[in-house]
């Protein structure tokens, strides 16, 4: 007599992958937050395009970085939900939450250790391309301007990291333009560090663990 599976068995072993995805979406958000707040905001050096609007809303309100950044990946969020499903933007909300959170945390917490604003730069970005590589290896969005380049690609048929990089491009040309001219360099060189660092990691397969149905024999 053969019996082809065990639900109570696929139970657990989905219940584990979901936890353990879980737990790296979480770790993959907080550590990006922690590159944010302890080496790259002090400079205010925007790691992507929400980024740099909440640095502009900083020096413009005196708004909280992270607030900041939530508010501006939200928005990005709310107008391009409708093309890309609801279910990738709850992971996206919940990536943009924990990522807002931990810069608030780290801010009032830890204070940042070099103080200088090129190995602040060097480490803020290894560190940011870490949690976002963490990110895309679950398939999940960093941030919700990266919806927005989906959703171009989707109607509009433009690569995704075309459209990222202009749109980026315009906003850290903003915030120089606003604050100095030096961030565009910055802001730049953290983009060129931390896709390195994205490149490296994803380049390394993901572990596989397939789960063949259990047979028993007479």
């Amino acid at each position: 007599m053969s019996i082809p599976f065990f639900p109570d068995r696929w139970r657990l072993l989905f219940t584990r992958r979901t936890a353990i995805r879980f737990l790296l979406i979480t770790a993959g958000a907080v550590i990006q937050g922690f590159a944010m707040a302890v080496f790259l905001f002090p400079h205010a050096i925007p790691s992507g395009g929400g980024a740099g609007i909440a640095v502009l809303l900083n020096h413009a309100f005196g708004l909280p970085m992270s607030f900041g950044l939530w508010f501006a990946n939200t928005i990005f969020l709310v107008f391009t939900v409708q093309y890309l499903g609801s279910i990738s933007a709850f992971g996206t909300v919940y990536v943009i939450t924990v990522t807002s959170v931990s810069v608030n945390f780290f801010e009032v917490f830890v204070d940042p250790p070099f103080k200088n604003v090129w190995i602040d730069l060097l480490f803020g970005s290894v560190i940011l391309g870490t949690g976002v590589a963490m990110l895309i290896r679950q398939r999940v969005s960093n941030g919700g301007i990266g919806f927005v380049a989906l959703a171009i690609y989707k109607y509009k048929g433009i690569n995704p990291g075309t459209s990222l990089f202009w749109m980026n491009g315009i906003i850290f040309a903003l915030t120089a333009y606003v604050i100095d001219w030096k961030i565009i360099i910055l802001a730049v060189g953290c983009q060129w560090m931390s896709t390195r660092i994205i490149n490296w990691i994803h380049q390394f397969p993901a572990p596989k663990t397939t789960y063949a149905p259990a047979w028993r024999k007479k």
